[in-house]
């Protein structure tokens, strides 16, 4: 029995959801966000209270259970309040500004690095700090994971792009004689 999947997630003021056969849509003040059920897998609502239960007890439903739960459950926290992500470019002639629908970077390459913005996502690029927030964590959480990639941080000096509160390990280089 899935800990996560029994418990029942109750719906804040001015939230919705709306079930259909194969699809559960939460739709709240900042947005709505879909998901697509697997085959296993029900979603009940009764009121303002909504539990996820498997239609009938195998080895995979048992799995999927707290799965589809806790995706409901972040569906519900993102439309009301939304996710977001930091992260900080650091290293010497580095820098980052939002241009319309994309975003420009200067990571050291011989030419600017280009990204554009999903339409769903918030970009902001305040000095040294970039903030991508949004109502679907997964979807912010990939943007956020697929910027970082750009410059990965490197353990000598730090120099790159990080999460806020990721720690970088750090090397101690080379020993001069």
């Amino acid at each position: 029995m899935s800990r996560i999947g029994k418990q029942i997630i109750t719906l804040p003021e001015k939230t919705e959801i709306t079930v259909s056969e194969r699809t559960f849509a939460v739709k709240g003040p900042l947005g709505e966000v879909t998901r697509n059920t697997h085959p296993m897998i029900e979603v009940k609502v009764n009121g303002r209270e909504v539990t996820v239960e498997p239609k009938r007890l195998t080895l995979e439903s048992r799995a999927l259970w707290g799965t589809y739960a806790s995706h409901l459950k972040n569906m519900v926290d993102g439309v009301n309040k939304a996710f977001e992500k930091k992260l900080v470019l650091e290293g010497i002639g580095y820098k980052s500004e939002v241009k319309g629908d994309e975003m420009v970077f200067a990571l050291g390459f011989s030419h600017p690095v280009r990204v554009s913005v999903p339409k769903d996502l918030k970009v902001t690029a305040e000095k040294n700090v970039i903030t991508v927030s949004g109502v679907d964590k997964e979807r912010v959480g990939e943007f956020a994971a697929k910027l970082r990639d750009l410059k990965k941080p490197e353990p000598y000096k730090g120099k790159g792009m990080r999460y806020s509160d990721e720690v970088i390990k750090r090397k101690q280089g080379k020993k001069t004689a």
